[in-house]
């Protein structure tokens, strides 16, 4: 996906977030996420485009230490402005910005603003979704999307160094949509990821759907639909309990 069609992600998406806020009410539980309210969920949403904004509008650095806190603060009252605040100037700051945007950024990409747009783009779009589960919905994302975000969290997030998410002895995991045209096959090793697509190799389990479907399974969020699962269960119960992406 290309920078542009990412800001528009976001701010369809930010939007859809708000509408489905309003909707449920800022003290319904988000199922999706146990223990917070809608609330809970517009707060952390708008300190992270906030966060975001500022490498952005800034081109802010990493500091010694390699990261920034996030400083915003969500207010007691007037949470949906605030939000709405937030994700207009998030929107802004990325499609105002220069193209050589050189800032902070912490996953591979061909730029930092395109890092920005991509990151922003999923973390509003999975976010939504935790939104709609406070109405009993579950929303369906375009392919294109859907498999753009499984990109990020299979060849991003899980190729870094470090987490949970390993297995000794070694397992695999092959995803692979049937509505687009990717696929993927994640090596889960004892000391980390090895990640390869498209998928040719064989794995000890093979899990297919739409890109929605799969994009909201693996990131933790139940589907409509359950993605086809060949092979051994296991290794796609050992991905639910250690693949996370923190949310608190």
């Amino acid at each position: 996906m290309r920078i542009g069609k990412h800001v528009e992600c976001v701010s369809e998406q930010g939007a859809a977030l708000l509408d489905a806020a309003r909707a449920a009410g800022l003290d319904a539980d988000v199922p999706t996420c146990p223990g917070w309210t809608v609330r809970s969920l517009l707060g952390h949403v708008g300190t992270v485009h906030r966060w975001a904004t500022t490498f952005v509008r800034d081109g802010m650095a990493a500091t010694a230490g390699g990261t920034h806190s996030r400083t915003a603060e969500a207010p007691a009252d007037g949470l949906e402005e605030w939000f709405a605040e937030g994700h207009h100037a998030l929107v802004t700051a990325l499609t105002e910005a220069a193209p050589d945007l050189d800032c902070w950024t912490f996953l591979p990409a061909p730029s930092p603003l395109a890092f920005w747009a991509r990151r922003q783009a999923h973390e509003t779009a999975i976010h939504r979704a935790d939104a709609e589960s406070g109405l009993g919905n579950i929303p369906t994302y375009e392919p294109a999307l859907a498999a753009d975000g499984i990109d990020e969290m299979i060849a991003g997030f899980m190729a870094r160094n470090g987490g949970r998410l390993t297995a000794d002895p070694p397992v695999s995991l092959a995803v692979r949509p049937t509505d687009f045209g990717a696929s993927w096959h994640v090596l889960i090793r004892p000391d980390g990821r090895t990640v390869s697509s498209p998928a040719a190799a064989p794995a000890d389990c093979t899990l297919s759907g739409t890109a929605s479907e799969l994009y909201l399974s693996l990131w933790n969020r139940p589907p409509a639909k359950q993605p086809a699962v060949e092979g051994d269960s296991a290794v796609l119960d050992l991905w639910r309990a250690e693949a996370q992406i923190g949310w608190r």
